[in-house]
């Protein structure tokens, strides 16, 4: 069966429409303190929108691959990298044909509003994309949202749990970290929960 969510056409018409309401104009504050705290390396970042928090690692040193299901938002992110001045491998391609070509590359994997954009059925698939593209060791930075939403009330964006988000990263990983961010902006407050996921 085929969703509205599986196709790029989706997303770019809300691109066409700058109806992006996860657009912050800006990298995430979450992101950017901990951009200050982890050892530049390579970093992928599903579903990267218009690429500002792909900036924003590229300029701390990091080897940035930012992948996005829409054009429109990749050509942004393309346009923000020279403006900036920055090197940003940004690649238009659906997170489940990421294998096997970019299996064990990344030390790092940021995820925000990835997860709760794609249908429900496709989390275990997520999870074992997003395993098997990190490198042992690596880590799977996460701002788990939106959790203040059911199922029934549908999506895009998807209801997210804590206890779904733990029971899908539970084998083969440990919890690194887990809060609720000070640096969370106001409409996300209390809605997200940082929990950033080792692999083993």
């Amino acid at each position: 069966m085929s969703y509205k969510e599986d196709h790029p056409q989706f997303w770019e018409d809300i691109y066409l429409l700058d109806d992006a309401g996860w657009d912050l104009g800006g990298p995430t504050p979450v992101f950017a303190q901990i951009g200050k705290e982890i050892t530049p390396g390579k970093i992928c970042i599903v579903g990267c929108g218009r690429g500002h928090d792909a900036i924003m690692f590229a300029k701390k040193g990091f080897h940035v691959t930012a992948i996005d299901f829409a054009p429109s938002a990749i050509k942004a992110v393309n346009e923000l990298a020279l403006e900036a001045n920055v090197k940003i491998d940004a690649i238009q391609i659906d997170l489940f044909s990421m294998l096997p070509k970019f299996n064990n590359t990344f030390d790092y994997v940021v995820e925000q509003t990835c997860f709760c954009a794609i249908q429900p059925k496709q989390r275990e698939d997520y999870a074992h994309v997003v395993h098997s593209i990190l490198k042992s060791g690596g880590l799977l930075i996460g701002l788990w949202f939106p959790l203040d939403k059911t199922m029934e009330e549908g999506g895009p964006p998807w209801a997210t749990s804590i206890q779904e988000v733990k029971s899908l990263f539970n084998h083969g990983w440990e919890i690194e970290k887990e809060e609720w961010p000070d640096l969370s902006i106001s409409p996300r407050k209390d809605r997200e929960k940082l929990i950033i996921f080792q692999k083993d």
